[in-house]
C-alpha cells in the first residue's frame, strides 16, 4: 500500500533528479537532498568558442553539463595546452566547493552550442551550512574523484618518466 504522507514529485523534479545523479558529486543524495538544490540550479547556453571561464578566475560556480562539448585548456608560456574534453552529465568547477579556490585551467565550448545547469558556489555553501550530511556526501564524491585523478598523474608520470618533475606537483 502507497503511504499518503510521502512526499510526491512532479514529473520534471523527477528528471531534475534523475539528471543529478549522472554527476558522482550527487549519487548518494536522497530525493529530498537532491530537491534542496533545484531552486538554485540556473539553465546557461554556450555557443561556440564562448569561454565559461579563465584558469585563475574565482570558482564561483558548478557547471554541470546538460548538452554540448567543452575543450579544457591549460595556458603554459603563451600557449595553450588541450587537456581533453568534457561533455553531458560531467562537472566543470567541483574546486567551487572548497573556499577560496580559483580555476586551475580554462573551459571554452567547442561544439555549436552547450547548455549547462549551473549552481552558485554561494548557495552550495548555504546548503552545506544548514545540512551537513549533504556536505558530507558530497565532499566524499569530490574527494574519490580526486583520488582518481591523483591517480592518473601518477600513471602517467610512470609511463613518462623523466619528462616532468614529480615533486613539482608537491611544491607550495
Amino acid at each position: 500500500m502507497k503511504n499518503p504522507f510521502k512526499k510526491t514529485y512532479t514529473e520534471n523534479e523527477l528528471e531534475q533528479f534523475d539528471f543529478l545523479r549522472n554527476f558522482e558529486l550527487f549519487k548518494n543524495l536522497t530525493e529530498k537532498e537532491l530537491m534542496i538544490f533545484l531552486p538554485h540550479m540556473h539553465y546557461r547556453s554556450y555557443v561556440k568558442d564562448e569561454v565559461v571561464f579563465f584558469r585563475n578566475d574565482p570558482s564561483h560556480a558548478l557547471y554541470l553539463i546538460k548538452k554540448g562539448i567543452v575543450n579544457m585548456t591549460l595556458d603554459v608560456n603563451e600557449k595553450f595546452e588541450d587537456l581533453g574534453e568534457v561533455r553531458m552529465h560531467e562537472v566543470l568547477g567541483e574546486n567551487c566547493l572548497i573556499e577560496g579556490t580559483k580555476r586551475p585551467m580554462n573551459a571554452v565550448v567547442t561544439s555549436e552550442t552547450a547548455f549547462f545547469y549551473v549552481i552558485p558556489r554561494d548557495n552550495i555553501m548555504r546548503i552545506f551550512d544548514s545540512r551537513p550530511e549533504v556536505k558530507m556526501k558530497m565532499m566524499e564524491s569530490f574527494a574519490k574523484t580526486n583520488e582518481y585523478y591523483l591517480k592518473q598523474v601518477f600513471k602517467c608520470y610512470r609511463s613518462s618518466f623523466g619528462l616532468f618533475s614529480l615533486s613539482e606537483i608537491f611544491k607550495n
